[in-house]
């Protein structure tokens, strides 16, 4: 056990009161309302698949962490405009799981955070090189347009599959060989259509909400079976294109995951009537989403190593 010396104590008692006032002023914030307001696991989602990414298309650490920094600030930004944006819609639809919606945080924080995270991804993003800083701000602009407008419209997919197909273009463009350059345009496909189908699935936990709140984005037009079909077709399209789209012979571990997520897909849009309004068609598209990112990252290796 270790001895602690005068020193030791008198830091120790220092450290107490200090610690203590920046817990009180993390409370008088609202830090973990504000945390949770950013929609923190679909944000912590793209943020590792982009981690993922890095690693397999040879990113190095330094690179790799910029990358994902920059990935993450963006996220956060994003999550944070959504909830303040939405924030009377909620407390409208009296949403108990929204803080600013419950009085947790005040808006100013919300706002102030998104505005903060926005900054700290334009250094961030352009630190990874002009080419690839510039696509990663333009993959940000259009989910922020998502938020500001398109949403409310039919055309709500359209920044979904713009920021994730241009995603991959980001990291290969982040590389600083000599055959840096943008990625195949399977690559880029199989990415939007990941993206796009992720809007659906995204969309189906707060689908009738948003109906009666007025927001109707394409999902809300097509209704929670549409969506369903929307997005579980969408995702087996993307693993399909990643399979077969990379030059050379199938793995049969690709094979075999597409088949997995053929099993899937067909689960998802046979779930009965009084299914398909629970969770289980959304719980099946995310495992149908998983399988997706993990052959995104298998491809990027073998672009990468081939």
């Amino acid at each position: 056990m270790p001895i602690i010396t005068t020193t030791d104590e008198g830091a120790t008692a220092a450290a107490a009161p200090a610690g203590s006032a920046m817990a009180r002023r993390l409370a008088r914030v609202g830090f973990p309302g504000v945390l949770r307001a950013s929609h923190p696991v679909p944000a912590a989602a793209v943020t590792l698949l982009t981690a993922l990414l890095a690693a397999a298309v040879g990113l190095g650490p330094v690179a790799g962490t910029t990358a994902v920094a920059a990935v993450a600030a963006g996220q956060l930004s994003i999550g944070w405009c959504n909830d303040r944006l939405d924030m009377r819609r909620d407390v409208a639809a009296g949403r108990l799981d929204k803080p600013l919606a419950t009085g947790e945080v005040r808006p100013g924080a919300v706002t102030a955070a998104a505005c903060a995270a926005l900054l700290a991804c334009v250094p961030l993003s352009l630190a990874c090189g002009a080419r690839a800083g510039w696509v990663h701000i333009g993959c940000v602009t259009a989910a922020w347009s998502y938020n500001l407008w398109l949403k409310h419209t039919p055309a709500s997919w359209l920044p979904y599959t713009i920021a994730f197909g241009l995603l991959p273009a980001f990291l290969t463009l982040a590389l600083t060989s000599p055959s840096a350059g943008w990625p195949p345009v399977w690559l880029t496909a199989a990415a939007a259509l990941l993206g796009t189908s992720a809007h659906f699935a995204n969309a189906l936990p707060d689908i009738d909400e948003d109906i009666a709140g007025g927001v109707l984005g394409l999902p809300q037009r097509l209704g929670r079976r549409g969506s369903i079909a929307m997005a579980a077709g969408l995702a087996f399209v993307s693993c399909t294109v990643v399979t077969f789209g990379p030059p050379g012979p199938v793995a049969l571990a690709g094979r075999l995951l597409l088949g997995v997520t053929l099993a899937l897909c067909l689960a998802a849009l046979a779930a009965p009537p009084a299914l398909a309004r629970g969770r289980m068609p959304f719980l099946i598209i995310l495992a149908l989403a998983g399988a997706d990112a993990v052959l995104l990252v298998l491809a990027g290796h073998a672009l990468a190593t081939g």
